[in-house]
């Protein structure tokens, strides 16, 4: 099913992994009960925490009782700092299709997607992973 807002299956594992790792806290998560309790794929799930361990957000151990834990206080990390992990950083332009030069004076849009990825922007801000800290959160 084809939609208007697409986020890459990278980035949806990213921000359910990492609602799962903030429900788990103190404890660790690692990626084989991560995959199963999000029907994912492991080998997929380990190269999106390979890239957040690398970017800080999360710390790995190694072991029988190893796993992922967050590396900075879940009220500190917002989804939009997930999302420019695993994509890169967002950057609002003029044309909301990023072309340079357009044929009409005026947007055909007028700004109204503009204004769209605005609030989206300002909602992936303000999303933070403590939203995801008590057993009643499902990620």
């Amino acid at each position: 099913m084809n939609q208007l807002i697409n986020i890459s299956e990278a980035a949806s594992l990213a921000f359910h992994g990492l609602a799962l790792v903030a429900q788990a806290t103190p404890d660790r998560i690692n990626v084989k009960e991560a995959a199963r309790k999000l029907n994912a794929s492991e080998a997929h799930l380990a190269k999106v925490f390979q890239a957040l361990n690398k970017a800080g957000i999360t710390k790995s151990q190694r072991g029988p009782r190893g796993g992922f834990l967050l590396n900075q206080p879940p009220e500190d990390i917002s989804f939009l700092d997930i999302y420019e992990i695993l994509e890169s950083p967002v950057k609002l332009c003029d044309c909301p299709l990023g072309y340079q030069d357009c044929g009409f004076s005026t947007c055909l849009f007028d700004q109204k997607l503009n204004h769209i990825n605005r609030e989206i922007l300002k909602t992936f801000e303000n999303i933070k992973l403590s939203q995801f800290t008590t057993s009643e959160a499902h990620p």
